[in-house]
C-alpha cells in the first residue's frame, strides 16, 4: 500500500515528462547525430569529425565567432540602460506614467517590424543621417548598414534598444515589490539619492540583475538571427554581421548541407552550456564568500 502511494504521483507525471523528453530531447539527439553525417535528404553516411573539420577550416566561421564575441559587449549597455531607466521610473521622474508606457512598446512589437523600421531609419539617406547633416554633423552621417566596420555596431544598437525594454519591465517589477519602509527610513536618516540606490535598491536587485545578465548573454549569443537577417540582410556587407545563427542557417538551408549546420549548432550549444556553467559557478562562489 505504501509502495503504491509512492509510485502513483510519478505515474501521473510520467506522460508529461515523456512528452518533454520527446519535444526537447529527441531534436537535440538528432542534431548531435546529424553533425557526424553527410546528410542527403533525411539521413546519410557517417563521416566522423568531417563536418567539424570543415567548419574549423572555414574563415567565415571564425568571423562569425568573432562577431558573436563582439556582440557580448552589448550586454553592458543593455544592463545599464535597463537599470537606470527602471530606477528613474521607480523614483517617479516627471512624466513617469507616460514613459512607463512608452518604454514597453519596443518589446511588444515583433522583431521583423522593428527591423524594417530601423533599417529604413539607418539607411545612408535615412532620417538619422538627414538629422545629423541638418545640424552640421556631416562626418557622423555614416553608412550604417553598408560599411563592414560599422554595421555590426548598428545591429548591436538595435538589439540594445529593443531588448532593454524587457530589462526595464523586469527591474521595475522587482522595485515595485520592495519594502518601502527601508527607503523611508533611509530618507529620515538623511540618505541622499545615490546612497539610497547603492545601499538599499541595488542590493535587493542583485538576484534580478544576475538573472537578466544570463538572459542578456543568451540573447546576444544565440537569439539574434532575426536582427542580422532582416536589418543588414543575410550577413551584411562582406559578412560584416555574420553570426553563428546565420552561419548555421546558410549551411543548413541555403547550401542544403544540414550536417555542417548541425555541427555548428552542437558547438554553439556546448559553448552556451559551458558559459552558463561558469557563470553559475562564479555566482555560487560569490554567495559562499558572502555567507562566510
Amino acid at each position: 500500500m505504501v509502495r503504491t502511494k509512492w509510485v502513483t504521483p510519478y505515474l501521473f507525471v510520467a506522460p508529461l515528462v515523456a512528452l518533454l523528453i520527446f519535444i526537447f530531447g529527441y531534436p537535440l539527439v538528432k542534431v548531435f547525430d546529424f553533425s557526424f553525417k553527410r546528410i542527403r535528404g533525411f539521413d546519410g553516411p557517417n563521416i566522423g569529425l568531417g563536418n567539424y573539420q570543415a567548419v574549423f577550416s572555414d574563415e567565415v566561421f571564425g568571423e562569425a565567432v568573432r562577431h558573436n564575441l563582439q556582440l557580448l559587449l552589448g550586454v553592458i549597455p543593455l544592463m545599464l540602460i535597463s537599470l537606470v531607466i527602471a530606477i528613474a521610473l521607480y523614483e517617479r521622474m516627471r512624466g513617469w506614467r507616460f514613459y512607463r508606457t512608452l518604454v514597453f512598446i519596443p518589446y511588444i512589437l515583433a522583431i521583423p517590424i522593428v527591423g524594417v523600421v530601423l533599417k529604413n531609419m539607418f539607411q545612408f539617406n535615412g532620417p538619422i543621417n538627414v538629422i545629423l547633416r541638418s545640424i552640421g554633423l556631416e562626418g557622423a552621417a555614416l553608412d550604417w548598414l553598408g560599411d563592414k566596420n560599422v554595421v555590426l555596431w548598428t545591429v548591436m544598437t538595435m538589439i540594445v534598444w529593443r531588448e532593454s525594454a524587457f530589462g526595464i519591465i523586469l527591474f521595475l517589477s522587482r522595485l515595485l515589490a520592495l519594502n518601502e519602509e527601508l527607503t523611508e527610513a533611509a530618507l529620515i536618516d538623511g540618505a541622499n539619492w545615490w546612497q539610497r540606490i547603492r545601499y538599499i535598491l541595488l542590493p535587493q536587485l542583485r538576484g534580478v540583475i544576475e538573472f537578466y545578465l544570463v538572459i542578456g548573454l543568451i540573447t546576444v549569443t544565440a537569439s539574434i538571427f532575426a536582427y542580422v537577417y532582416i536589418v543588414p540582410g543575410k550577413g551584411g556587407p562582406a559578412n560584416g554581421t555574420m553570426v553563428l545563427e546565420l552561419y548555421i542557417y546558410n549551411w543548413g538551408w541555403e547550401k542544403h548541407l544540414p550536417g555542417l549546420g548541425a555541427a555548428v549548432s552542437v558547438l554553439l550549444f556546448l559553448a552556451t552550456v559551458i558559459f552558463m556553467f561558469i557563470l553559475f559557478r562564479l555566482r555560487r562562489q560569490a554567495a559562499a564568500e558572502e555567507v562566510a
